[in-house]
């Protein structure tokens, strides 16, 4: 039965994605079900999404009670859900003023557009250029691609929004020789995903905060993976004593309800977007204002920030044990449940042998293997997930 929904899925689909060979159909707590009915330990969450797991009885019955009052209203009028997510977010970053998109990459579209408006009320210029970080990845669309520094992913859709520099993350003189008198932004990943789980130093990021502030530039904080509890505080930046003057946000945002949002300062909302600025249709629409609300209840009230730097202390020391193992692996990186293993050969292979044993891992880049679970993820599973990793590692050999 499997295999015909595929077949039937390639008749139909776009080929924009190569799927791996599975259709899945239902999940429980950290577990997936295929259409067969085969069991997965799921350590890939939606690629950081499902936070809270699958099928959590509280954040559904907000979404389906919301579903049964009202889905869409648009944004020329308020609605409460909204409002709610709207306290939650901006109270747990300690930012200002949000605004609600569908995806991670609007979002970053917004925080782009804020930049260069708030640049522009400076000095009435439209030259202004944005600084961004190599091996960054902030999305799909123009704006979002063209601060994505990996250029596979850029070249065949040039030629790309224009004024945009990259720098290396942790290198802070190379970001200091890319300043000029038009620099309006510098934007980073607190902690790469895509780009190969890469976590932006202390001393970078403070030195981050401190060139903007005095360049009078604004730091823009992409968080849209590492965010939402992942590394163990609920923003990543937190950790570090730093806060930005913008943040993007999505993925867990939502826990599978389409959500994003990019935050700003009181004094970036007040010299940046006015009324006819921006705007979405659907983005802060009533069911993702009620599905956020209820996600930041869920995770006070499971303590969640507290499970992810618990449970992923624990990861870190299992896969260090791994990674001195296997000589093929060359690297571990990562923070909370935000890991990766770095391989000297493509990690395909393993991937697909651990999906056939019940285990779902996802790459980030073809010679790393990301761990992403669910943020309720228990040692246990942790354990289970060791065994079935080092067993497709020897099977790959």
């Amino acid at each position: 039965m499997m295999q015909t929904y595929i077949d039937e899925a390639e008749k139909y689909l776009l080929h924009t994605y190569n799927r791996y060979q599975v259709v899945f159909d239902h999940g429980d707590g950290v577990k997936l079900y295929d259409t067969d009915g085969k069991e997965y330990l799921d350590f890939v969450s939606g690629i950081g999404v499902f936070a809270l797991g699958y099928n959590n009885k509280e954040f559904n019955d907000a979404v389906k009670a919301q579903v049964d009052k009202i889905l869409h209203t648009s944004n020329y009028y308020y609605n409460v859900p909204a409002i709610e997510a709207a306290k939650a977010v901006t109270e747990a970053s300690g930012m200002d003023k949000v605004f609600f998109t569908n995806s991670g990459a609007e979002a970053v579209e917004g925080a782009l557009k804020v930049a260069r408006k708030y640049a522009y009320l400076k000095d009435g210029k439209t030259d202004h250029e944005i600084i961004a970080m190599n091996h960054s990845f902030h999305g799909r669309t123009f704006g979002a691609l063209s601060v994505t520094g990996t250029e596979k992913y850029r070249a065949p859709f040039g030629p790309m929004i224009g004024n945009i520099k990259f720098a290396e993350i942790n290198d802070l003189d190379s970001v200091k020789a890319l300043v000029t008198d038009k620099t309006c932004a510098i934007l980073c990943e607190t902690l790469q995903g895509e780009g190969g789980i890469r976590p932006a130093t202390p001393e970078f990021l403070k030195g981050l905060r401190e060139l903007c502030d005095e360049i009078g530039a604004l730091l823009i904080l992409d968080e849209i993976q590492c965010g939402m509890g992942r590394t163990g505080y609920m923003y990543c930046f937190q950790k570090y004593g730093i806060k930005p003057d913008v943040l993007t946000t999505a993925k867990a945002l939502g826990c599978g309800i389409p959500m994003g949002a990019f935050l700003m300062t009181k004094e970036v909302a007040d010299n940046s977007l006015v009324a006819g600025d921006h705007g979405t249709t659907y983005g802060g629409n009533p069911l993702g204002g009620a599905a956020c609300a209820a996600v930041f209840k869920l995770y006070k009230e499971l303590n969640i920030c507290e499970n992810a730097k618990t449970v992923g202390e624990y990861l870190f020391e299992k896969l260090e044990e791994v990674k001195n193992t296997y000589s093929e692996i060359t690297d571990h990186r990562g923070m909370g449940l935000m890991q990766g293993l770095e391989f000297d050969k493509p990690v395909a292979d393993i991937i697909n042998n651990a999906l056939d044993n019940g285990l779902v891992l996802i790459n980030a880049g073809t010679q790393i293997i990301r761990f992403l679970p669910p943020l309720i993820i228990t040692k246990d599973d942790v354990d289970r997930m060791i065994v079935i990793l080092k067993e497709a590692i020897e099977n790959a050999h």
